[in-house]
Order: C-alpha cells, then structure tokens, then sequence
C-alpha cells in the first residue's frame, strides 16, 4: 500500500536487471515506488511477467501496465521480425534500438508522476555497458528533464521533476553487486531479447552477453534459467 508519510518515486519499471535495482534504490532512499511498465509489444513480452513479479516482491505502492503496441511502427529486431543479433556486443547501434523509446518512455512517465503526484522520475538507464542506444546517454537525460519541465502543469508551477539515473556511471557488474547488496534475486528480472520456446534466456544476445558478463565480474550468481547451449561465460557461476 502507498504510503502518506513518503514522497512518490514514479519508477520506469521494464522488468529488467536495472530497472528492478533502482527500484530497490529508490526504496531504499525513502520513496514509495509507483512502477509505470510499457507492454509495447516487444519479442521479450516474458519481462512483463517479471515486472509484474518485482512489483510482488518489494510491496511496490503502485503499478500500471499500459499497452503501447510499437510493432505497428517496426522498425526494431524486438518489435519486428528482424533477427536478433547473436554474434557479440558491437559499438554501433544495434538492431534491437527501438525508435526513440526511451524518449516515448519518459514522456509516458512523466504523465505517470504527475498523476501520482511526484516530481522524482527514476530510470535504469546506463552509459557504460550498454548496445550503444542513444536514448541512454546522460546528454539526453539531462536534455529531457530540461524538456518535462518546459512541457508540463508542475513544471508550469515552479516544481519541475527531477530525472534519476542512478546505474547511469556503473558498470554490470557494478549492478550486479548492487542487486546483491540489496538482497534481490537475480531471477526476479529478465534481461534477455529473444527467450528460447520454453522460456529459457539465449545466452547469445547482446543484452544476456552484457547481463553474464556483469554477473561473472562480480561474482555473484545469476539464478536466470539459460538455454543449455548458451556458450560458457569465463569465470561465470554455474
């Protein structure tokens, strides 16, 4: 249940590893969560299943999903039928960046807080070990919060929102550690862009690529489920 006596956190949560941690942080901080996911049709639909899982596990004050069907658009290996990439992480910008997503996100979300009465908008966003997608760079971030308050009633009002990113200069396994720290179980989250039929993580994308990678540095163990073919991680925990 929300609670009076703390202010509102307005979380963009996919259901991922990142998000769930600033989730946590933002808990941790003092905020009661209101969780915004986006059901936007993408090919990893299963990370619906694990927001609505985080939402359980940290008593989350507020949850809406809300359907956003991008597959209308394309444009993307996770909203298209292009295939997604499995032959290793590149420094260009990959198949699977969704058109403008974080900036549709952040728009959504913020609309999200205003009606829950927040001006602090938390995102998982991360420049460090990330595919190279635009929308996560902190020059982007700070150009949005720039734009929310410009285009919204509270920021109309001299309260504009404040965007946090707080895994923004961290590395995976750096989040890892984090989501160690905070007690979470790893298989709370789903990171992985193209699930096996039986809802096994690849272990070949990009996004399950960086994910192993950030557990093995760290040290901790990734409850995921991987498909049994997914080639071994150096110094990964079995």
């Amino acid at each position: 249940m929300a609670s009076k006596d703390k202010p509102v956190a307005a979380i963009l949560l996919s259901g991922g590893l990142d998000s769930m941690v600033v989730a946590g942080l933002a808990q941790e901080q003092g905020y009661d969560v209101h969780a915004l996911t986006i059901d936007y049709g993408q090919r990893h639909a299963r990370e619906l299943q694990s927001a609505r899982l985080i939402v359980e596990k940290l008593g989350v004050g507020r949850h809406v999903e809300l359907s956003l069907d991008l597959r209308q658009f394309g444009g993307s290996a996770l909203t298209s039928e292009i295939d997604v990439p499995k032959s290793g992480v590149t420094d260009d910008i990959p198949v699977t960046y969704v058109p403008a997503r974080n900036l549709v996100f952040l728009s959504l979300t913020t609309a999200f807080a205003e009606t829950s009465g927040s001006s602090d908008i938390f995102i998982g966003v991360n420049a460090l070990d990330y595919s190279g997608y635009p929308d996560c760079r902190p020059e982007f971030i700070a150009s949005f919060a720039a734009t929310a308050r410009l285009g919204t009633k509270s920021g109309d009002a001299g309260t504009p929102f404040t965007i946090h990113a707080p895994l923004q200069y961290l590395s995976k396994a750096d989040i890892a550690r984090e989501c160690d720290r905070l007690g979470f179980d790893p298989g709370w989250s789903w990171s992985c862009y193209d699930p096996t039929p039986d809802m096994k993580a690849c272990g070949r994308c990009d996004s399950c690529r960086l994910r192993r990678k950030g557990f093995s540095e760290a040290g901790v163990r990734d409850t995921t489920p991987y498909a049994p073919d997914a080639p071994a991680i150096e110094g990964e925990n079995a």
